[in-house]
């Protein structure tokens, strides 16, 4: 029997022939269904594969779409990035979490790096079905002891500051989530942190590692004192800015990044996020998107939706990675829209998803608060389901800004807490 499932997305370039001949000389099975089939066919006759091998010059939206449909119980393919010499391309697979192959196609270095995917996918495909197998063993009761602990770990209140409103919306898929959302304060109070995130996988496993995500996280952020960093300006500006709450912002995901790299990279555990730093005084937010959906600011006066775009990689992959910072605003009538991929790739009882091109028709118009977003969200997912069961933990974080908020010299600053 083989011992890696190699599923090659067939579009070009294709893989050259020493990279084909590396693969035949480890015993891969190759499969190559067309990206048709991939993209439109029937989910039960979709091939199962340990490894999806994509040329750099695919686009990852396109292999986003595909490793959605082949994600089954059973486990979703790690995705592996090979380029002949485009490295900029492959940059953005890397910023995704994909693995990735580069010259030389040497037997012994594709091998390795194969036999390492394929322990990583087994492993997600062994946690599911331990999984499964404690449902079906009657664990009932453990899992409810988890759900509690792990409900400790999402904030019981939110602090909001004078001027905004937050909220949020989470339900998981199982007793247990690896969706997580956190909102609190740093710089001593003149900044607000909020964090959504997807651990990879579901259930027991994934819940332990949101509960270790989470608390290093915000440990960090809080803990890193009130510091001004020298920080880039917007992508293609020149200018360096003083930004306050950057310098948590970013020790707190590099430090989450080098301590799982460190420790836990065996486990095959990653996870996406959104980190942003809000001055509730004039609007600004610098944020770290580690290849996490990205969120959609919407304007308050209709002239239009704004993706805020991967800034670095998922937490968890690659040891010493660089983040960047993004950077947007947020006028009064605007509205912040942070979700989970339980969002767009909510299915149906025929097995389609809702998709992004949906959400965004459904959120075209201007956002009257955050709650009639997330409200319009929810119901739209719930809607979309039906009778389907729930594949994945659906989180959602809306952060509005009202129209009738006052200005950064107003009176009456501070936060209120809403539970």
């Amino acid at each position: 029997m083989p011992s890696t499932t190699v599923i090659i997305l067939d579009v070009d370039p294709l893989p050259p022939a020493e990279l084909l001949d590396s693969l035949r000389l480890m015993d891969a099975e190759l499969v190559s269904p067309t990206l048709s089939h991939l993209l439109r066919g029937r989910l039960d006759a979709l091939p199962t594969g340990d490894v999806l091998l994509v040329p750099a010059e695919a686009d990852p939206d396109t292999v986003r779409t595909v490793v959605r449909r082949l994600r089954r119980w059973a486990g979703a393919p790690i995705v592996v990035a090979w380029t002949a010499g485009d490295f900029p391309a492959l940059e953005r697979h890397v910023r995704l979490g994909h693995d990735y192959l580069v010259p030389p196609f040497l037997p012994s270095l594709v091998g390795a790096r194969l036999r390492s995917c394929t322990e990583r996918a087994g492993l997600g495909r062994t946690v599911q079905e331990a999984d499964a197998r404690a449902e079906l063993m009657g664990y009932e009761k453990e899992l409810e002891i988890g759900r509690e602990i792990q409900a400790g770990f999402l904030p019981e209140s939110l602090p909001v500051p004078a001027g905004w409103e937050i909220d949020v919306r989470f339900r998981p898929a199982r007793q247990v989530a690896g969706d997580f959302y956190d909102v609190f304060e740093i710089s001593r109070g003149r900044r607000l942190a909020l964090v959504v995130a997807d651990v990879c996988d579901k259930g027991v496993g994934a819940a332990l590692f949101m509960a270790l995500i989470r608390s290093l996280l915000r440990h960090t952020a809080e803990n890193s004192g009130l510091q001004h960093l020298m920080a880039a300006g917007r992508t293609g500006g020149s200018r360096r800015t003083p930004v306050v709450g950057a310098t948590p912002l970013l020790n707190a995901v590099t430090a989450t990044n080098g301590y799982l790299t460190r420790n836990h990279l065996r486990q095959g555990y990653f996870a996406t996020l959104f980190f942003g730093v809000l001055d509730p005084h004039t609007g600004s937010l610098v944020y770290i998107n580690g290849g996490h959906n990205p969120p959609l600011l919407l304007s308050g006066d209709g002239s239009g939706t704004r993706a805020l775009e991967v800034t670095g990689p998922a937490v968890g992959v690659l040891p010493d990675c660089v983040y960047t910072l993004g950077y947007a605003q947020l006028d009064p009538g605007d509205t912040l829209f942070v979700f989970t991929d339980g969002v767009p790739e909510a299915r149906c009882p025929q097995g389609d998803f809702l998709g992004d091109e949906r959400m965004l028709e459904l959120l075209a118009g201007p956002p009257a608060s955050g709650r009639d977003v997330v409200d319009l969200m929810d119901r739209a997912v719930r809607e979309h389901t039906g009778t389907a069961e729930q594949h994945d933990d659906v989180t959602m974080l809306a952060l509005h800004r009202p129209r009738a908020a006052r200005g950064p010299h107003a009176d009456g600053d501070g936060y209120r807490v809403v539970a």
